[in-house]
């Protein structure tokens, strides 16, 4: 079947109106006129009917449709004998569910992508070897599953056995393979890059990291947005100017035809397909850039953000911490000895901050030695032989009692906090970590306010003069700290200048979201509460993200309006025009086709970006270099070069979750 005729099989009713228009215009060659106006007036009729039963089921459910005034001008045109003309408003009313799957699918595309990338089926290995192909929906916890190369993982879970790259792209948009060593968490929706893995399942489909996302892109497609009902409202002020002027024409010509030609030109029932076709553009573009927004009253919402208010850790900073410098302490050792002497010593702790240490010596490329001797005390420090030499790294009491010498612990900035290293019986050197902020975050911020923002807040659970340290760097005023979650809520509740925007990504953000007229969670490492709490999903770990989709949201709004607008305008003018009779019924019929075509072409507009959208956002959002992968390292744990006595950098590395910590272990203001 080719592709015309498969388009047309979808649409029966559009093929039957092009069948009967051929065989009224084969029998009026033929020489049969009346029999072809019966044929064509009775079909008309019949879409008629059919249309106005749907119509009053819409109006028992409080709706009012357009459709109104098509039923109202295939009636009057069959009753003044112009048949063709109520064919042509009937080919306009079957063809509008063509024109929108066209549309739709145009834009839909990227959501369609994801879609179709979802796992469907899991091998499953069974103890004896075999391996058995399941439907992913009967995977349950405990399976071993293997996936083989270029295909995805199909349900969250282990790694088992060797290590295998994955693909992380379509989760986290990080471009370069990510390798994955036997007890590391793999996300649905990776895909295995060469080797084939054997993963053991941790969730079952519903509840993994892919299906998650495919969940909120359904509901994300499946919305009807409030500027959708705001076309729908046009209907009644539409329909009573349409039939009054048509009655006005038919009264002072006394020609009943031109109340017919006046209905005719006011059918814009496909114009209502533009505001969604626009909305439905906005949110592909949207997930196109990693933004999941859920619905289309979400869009319109997030179009009119006047007051942005957001998390400190994990939102606008990295939430983790990394080195900063190494301040040493008069020893004979280098900046190299003593990373290297401390990671070594930590690269057995599970404690974030050990982490940290282990991640600066990896960026010096420092070869980190094995360590013996290895004791870990609660709340104190780890202690270790290295090379043969005693190392001992944590809170600057724990190392003074192990060296048996005092340490001056120094002042801290805010925002910052301490590890100190010890080798052999004298204190080595002082590890300066700190949770960095986000290298585009003060630019988002830029961003926003030119997107009309006109008030930013940041509110956080941390100390007073953490919070106002990175507040300073933002260039934030309001700044809000020491806030419980529901402190939060009340602190969102009570921001006058609205539509109000939360950004967060924890657990303890989830209420805030919820609270607020659109929640933001940066869900790419942060919690699923927060996710499902939240209005909007950054499915990447990227703040700058944030002002895309309100970029995107102004942007699809405008079209949508621009689409309503355009076509109830030429809809008027050809009225008027209609009135004194300058258009027949058959000509204005085609004349409507080409205008509801034009809004709905127009509306496609929302696909791309426009000039002012380019002018504050550009063509993508700029993400900061990632350091070179050491040859035989992981890229996960890869964190910004070390530079003299100073470590770390700006963001934009490839991250992992960072271990668990350890509730009784702290550092020096940790």
């Amino acid at each position: 079947m080719n592709p015309v005729a498969r388009s047309l099989s979808r649409y029966p009713f559009v093929l039957a109106t092009l069948v009967v228009g051929a065989v009224g215009l084969a029998l009026l060659v033929a020489g049969q006129p009346t029999t072809s106006r019966w044929v064509v007036s009775v079909y008309a009729l019949v879409i008629a009917a059919k249309h106005a039963w749907a119509m009053v089921q819409d109006l028992r459910r409080g709706q009012l449709g357009l459709d109104v005034l098509a039923v109202m001008a295939i009636a009057a045109t069959v009753a003044v004998g112009d048949h063709w003309a109520a064919l042509i408003v009937v080919l306009m009313l079957t063809g509008g569910a063509a024109l929108e799957d066209y549309a739709s699918a145009r834009a839909h595309r990227e959501v369609a992508a994801l879609l179709a990338r979802a796992p469907q089926r899991a091998h499953r290995l069974h103890a004896d070897g075999t391996v058995e192909d399941v439907p992913v929906d009967q995977v349950v916890v405990g399976d071993l599953l293997l996936v083989k190369p270029g295909e995805s993982v199909p349900v969250d879970g282990t790694l088992e056995g060797d290590p295998v790259a994955f693909d992380e792209s379509s989760l986290t948009g990080e471009s370069l393979p990510v390798e994955h060593v036997a007890g590391d968490a793999v996300l649905s929706g990776s895909v295995s890059a060469q080797e084939v893995a054997t993963v053991r399942a941790t969730e079952l489909a519903r509840d993994s990291q892919y299906q998650q996302i495919v969940a909120l892109v359904e509901a994300a497609g499946n919305s009807k947005a409030p500027i959708v009902r705001l076309a729908d409202r046009y209907a009644v002020p539409f329909t009573l100017v349409a039939v009054v002027l048509a009655g006005v024409a038919w009264a002072v010509s006394g020609d009943p035809v031109r109340f017919a030609e006046v209905l005719v030109v006011a059918t814009p029932c496909p114009l209502l397909i533009a505001a969604p076709v626009a909305f439905i553009a906005g949110m592909s573009r949207a997930a196109k850039h990693g933004v999941v927004i859920k619905s289309g009253g979400v869009l319109e919402q997030l179009a009119r953000i006047r007051t942005a208010a957001f998390d400190k850790t994990g939102t606008m900073t990295h939430g983790r911490p990394r080195v900063e410098a190494v301040e040493l302490l008069g020893s004979d050792l280098g900046v190299d000895d003593v990373l290297r002497f401390a990671a070594a010593a930590e690269q057995y702790s599970s404690h974030v901050l050990a982490q940290a240490v282990v991640d600066a010596a990896l960026a010096r490329d420092l070869p980190v030695p094995t360590a013996g001797d290895v004791q870990e005390v609660t709340a104190g420090g780890v202690t270790a032989v290295v090379d043969g030499r005693t190392v001992v790294v944590g809170k600057a009491a724990f190392v003074a009692s192990a060296t048996g010498r005092e340490i001056e612990h120094g002042d801290v900035t805010p925002g910052r906090m301490t590890v100190h290293v010890g080798v052999d019986d004298r204190p080595a050197a002082r590890l300066v970590l700190a949770d960095e902020v986000r290298a585009d975050a003060r630019v988002t911020l830029e961003r926003l306010r030119a997107l009309g923002v006109r008030h930013e807040v940041m509110l956080t659970g941390d100390a007073e003069p953490t919070a106002r340290h990175v507040g300073d760097l933002l260039g934030v005023a309001d700044v809000r700290a020491g806030l419980l979650p529901a402190d939060k809520v009340k602190a969102v509740a009570g921001l006058p200048d609205r539509p109000v925007m939360m950004i967060g990504d924890g657990v303890n953000d989830a209420p805030v979201l919820a609270a607020a007229d659109v929640g933001v969670a940066m869900g790419a490492k942060g919690s699923t509460a927060a996710s499902e709490s939240a209005d909007v999903v950054v499915m990447l770990d990227d703040i700058g993200r944030v002002a895309r989709a309100v970029a995107i949201a102004r942007r699809t709004v405008r079209v949508a309006l621009q689409a309503i607008g355009l076509g109830i305008a030429l809809s008027v003018v050809l009225m008027v025009v209609a009135a004194f009779g300058l258009i027949p019924a058959v000509v204005g019929a085609t004349l409507q086709e080409l205008v509801d075509l034009v809004a709905i072409l127009g509306a496609l507009r929302a696909v791309r970006p426009g000039p002012d959208e380019l002018a504050v956002v550009g063509r993508a959002t700029p993400r900061a270099t990632a350091p070179q992968v050491p040859a035989g390292h992981r890229p996960a744990d890869v964190a910004p070069r070390v530079t003299a006595a100073a470590v770390g950098g700006p963001g934009g590395t490839v991250e992992r979750p960072a271990r668990a910590a350890d509730p009784g272990r702290t550092f020096d203001d940790e």
